[in-house]
């Protein structure tokens, strides 16, 4: 659930339209005022900070819901929406967050948690995977699991996503032959069935992960979190970048009130949280142990 984060741009004064905001001829006029609404909306509703950069990228994925709910500007779309409570908001959300993941993305993380499953390897364990995106990595944690725990260990992961729609696409499991390249022969041989005739060049998941999986919709910066009972590990990886200092405190705090004692945090590689020795202790690249 993450929105597109592209190299830095260079700085530009706060208040100034940048270069690329204002091209000569667009569908829609957008103005500085539009942009500053469109990053007030998106944090309240999402605790995302948007930068001076992202101009161009929050006209264009608007404009189309501009289009798809028949408003000519942006002041009557954005009156509009701030003016109810209904779907559009998660279209809103949907369209400004971004997903970019894969299997076993940052392969140590799975190599380090395939050594901490196989200290206890008769199980159980809870394990919650947040912003799973279209279900790569969750998928990757499942099949971990699977290679690394007894047969008959008790395994489950919890995996969420703000974004209703990406999460649709992970429930179903379905993937292009393209995107699992970078698998072994024997993973796709025991987690993956090949589409054939109509189907062919995709693939699903076996029953066998996705029965490990319940997916569901969290919005980190809410407290109304669904769990009741503690987890064993959380994958929050990536997440936290898009978040400003107070905003990732509080949903430290938050997680480590959702984690056991001494259970781990996986989180990104730009990631750091030295500021919140109070809550985890660094354990290993980028993976924390709560305090």
């Amino acid at each position: 659930m993450l929105p597109d984060r592209a190299a830095s741009p260079t700085a530009v004064r706060r208040g100034a339209v940048p270069a690329d905001a204002v091209p000569e001829a667009r569908e829609f006029a957008w103005s500085q005022a539009d942009f500053e609404r469109v990053r007030r909306l998106i944090y309240q509703h999402a605790g995302i900070s948007l930068h001076e950069g992202k101009h161009a990228m929050v006209y264009s994925r608007l404009s189309r819901r501009l289009r798809e709910t028949g408003h000519r500007s942006f002041g009557d779309y954005l009156d509009w929406l701030d003016g109810h409570d209904g779907p559009e908001w998660q279209e809103f959300v949907n369209a400004l967050t971004t997903n970019l993941t894969a299997f076993f993305r940052e392969q140590h993380h799975f190599e380090i948690f395939a050594a901490l499953l196989k200290k206890r390897p008769a199980g159980p364990w809870s394990v919650w995977c947040n912003a799973a995106s279209t279900g790569e990595e969750p998928y990757s944690i499942v099949m971990t699991a699977l290679e690394s725990l007894s047969p008959q260990a008790g395994f489950k992961l919890v995996a969420s996503d703000i974004d209703s729609r990406v999460l649709a696409t992970a429930a179903a499991g379905v993937y292009r032959a393209d995107n699992l390249k970078g698998l072994s022969h024997e993973r796709l041989q025991r987690f993956f069935q090949r589409g054939k005739g109509g189907n062919a060049g995709l693939a699903r998941v076996k029953p066998e992960l996705r029965r490990c999986i319940e997916f569901t919709s969290v919005n980190l910066i809410r407290d109304d979190w669904p769990f009741r009972e503690p987890f064993d590990v959380v994958f929050c990886r990536n997440v936290m970048i898009y978040f400003d200092a107070p905003t990732q405190r509080r949903v430290l705090e938050r997680i480590h009130r959702v984690l056991k004692p001494g259970g781990m945090l996986f989180v990104g590689h730009a990631e750091n949280f030295s500021d919140s020795r109070d809550l985890f202790a660094l354990r290993g690249k980028t993976v924390y142990e709560r305090v």
